[in-house]
């Protein structure tokens, strides 16, 4: 077996046309198969004007857009009869699902029909977001779906151990992969950084920007970095909070850090010269399962101050290229962060040991990891003609 004799159908929630962090690592993943040899193909819905262009060929799968203000993203509708006519012209031999939503469901189904080995990549902790949006008490109902849905595949890919272990603390009984994530050593670097930059958006060469980078939604914390920042005022701790991205919370956000700078989204050398412009990153995030950017400051050479959770643990070390805290401990965020606003040399310290780390993160040769596991399924499953049912 040899990756030229793949044939994959990659399932998507949101492949290109909102930019977050799990599309990137699938585009990326896609690019690295496609050199490879690898023939794909790719279902997700789309939308006219996307965030980027896809790698490789993309079908429309049927969607509607979210509601509560959230209609930037849409939920794929399934696997209509068009859809499994194309599906069964392209004749997969592999299917990977990225999203635990009704086409994903849809996909794991055809497979197991079709006798196709079937492989999960886990992105996003969308069992918590229930916690932020009043409706907290349907998160275990959320975990409960999660496990039935992950148990109907060959294999589970996570970004790391933490994930892996939470996973199997639900119930999940497949046999579980570690696909990490890589970072664009070029584009984040320490040598990024910019005064002029950082001084055209009202930041003073003395002042300690403290900064998140993200989409601009509930469940990245916002309320948790609003209540920190607010505590930090009250201890007179001297700091500027410098926002990078933007998304439907933004004006929710503005009204609860008075004083920040707003710089908006950003993207290629832009993002990674905003990024090393930082002097503390702060991800109070738990719905992460891995924290792209969180590797991304680390690589930038900026110290992290994050939650103890699956996007940071494993990544962050404690005490060394950041601080890890209790999710929901403001105080204790404030003490890490004040501790790196008053300490010029630990700052520099845990920027230099994250930067270090970082450089072990190759996307290359982590896509290789996603590859292997392919072509481990496929080797060991005999195939079964395809049909269009």
């Amino acid at each position: 077996m040899k990756p030229s004799d793949l044939r994959v159908a990659l399932f998507s929630g949101n492949y290109n046309y909102v930019r977050d962090g799990a599309n990137q690592a699938l585009n990326l993943l896609a690019r690295h198969l496609l050199n490879a040899g690898v023939t794909l193909r790719v279902y997700s819905p789309t939308v006219a004007e996307p965030a980027f262009p896809a790698t490789g060929d993309l079908v429309d799968v049927p969607a509607l857009a979210l509601p509560g203000g959230r209609g930037e993203y849409r939920l794929g509708l399934g696997l209509p009869a068009r859809v499994r006519a194309d599906l069964a012209a392209f004749a997969p031999n592999l299917v990977h699902v990225s999203a635990p939503e009704i086409t994903g469901h849809r996909a794991v189904s055809w497979a197991r029909r079709h006798n196709i080995p079937a492989l999960a990549s886990l992105h996003t902790r969308f069992e918590t977001y229930p916690r932020y949006y009043g409706i907290g008490f349907l998160e275990p109902l959320a975990v409960k779906l999660s496990t039935r849905f992950y148990n109907r595949f060959d294999k589970v890919m996570v970004p790391g151990e933490g994930m892996a272990d939470l996973l199997r603390e639900w119930g999940v009984t497949t046999p579980i992969g570690i696909w990490s994530r890589g970072v664009d050593h070029a584009r984040f670097s320490p040598e990024r950084r910019d005064d002029a930059w950082r001084r055209s958006l009202g930041i003073a060469d003395d002042e300690v920007a403290v900064s998140f980078l993200g989409r601009l939604v509930l469940e990245k914390g916002l309320d948790i970095f609003a209540e920190v920042a607010a505590e930090l005022r009250r201890r007179g701790v001297r700091y500027r909070i410098l926002v990078i991205g933007e998304g439907p919370a933004r004006q929710w956000f503005a009204d609860r850090v008075p004083g920040a700078v707003f710089a908006g989204f950003q993207s290629g050398d832009d993002l990674g010269r905003a990024v090393a412009s930082m002097d503390i990153f702060f991800n109070p995030s738990v719905t992460e399962t891995f924290g792209n950017v969180t590797l991304e400051a680390m690589a930038a050479g900026v110290p992290v101050v994050a939650a103890r959770a699956t996007g940071a643990v494993g990544l962050v070390d404690d005490g060394v290229t950041g601080r890890l805290v209790p999710p929901r401990d403001v105080a204790a965020y404030a003490d890490a962060i004040e501790q790196y606003c008053n300490d010029h040399e630990a700052r520099r310290a845990a920027g230099a040991a994250g930067h270090a780390k970082a450089a072990g993160y190759r996307w290359d040769r982590i896509n290789q990891v996603m590859l292997e596991a392919y072509l481990e399924l496929v080797g060991k499953r005999p195939q079964s003609q395809n049909s269009s049912s």
